[in-house]
């Protein structure tokens, strides 16, 4: 199962992390559909980030984006973006995605 936590700053309610964790196991390494889903909605919304005032990681099961700071307006569109995106997958593959918001 693919975890996926999304954080939010209290006041601003902007996206400020977002946390990828596991593998689908709905296909082997390799030919997995849904970890590739998941992975390029990740490395997109990464190289879409302006500020790059972020602690990024990548790297087989486990990815994150961490904001520095408060997102700009435009990052905080690029970060919604990707929670939908997330939740889109969630909605198909319910059995090996979930996205919890905190």
């Amino acid at each position: 199962m693919i975890k996926i936590v999304i954080k939010r700053d209290e006041s601003s309610q902007k996206i400020t992390s977002i946390e990828v964790k596991g593998h689908s196991g709905k296909d082997v390494k390799g030919k997995d559909l849904v970890c590739a889903a998941i992975s390029a909605i990740m490395t997109g919304g990464m190289n879409a980030l302006s500020d790059k005032e972020y602690n990024f990681l990548l790297e087989s099961g486990h990815a994150y984006i961490k904001a520095l700071d408060i997102p700009s307006d435009y990052d905080a569109v690029v970060l919604r973006t990707i929670e939908t995106q997330f939740k889109t997958v969630e909605e198909a593959e319910k059995d090996f995605v979930r996205v919890e918001n905190l």
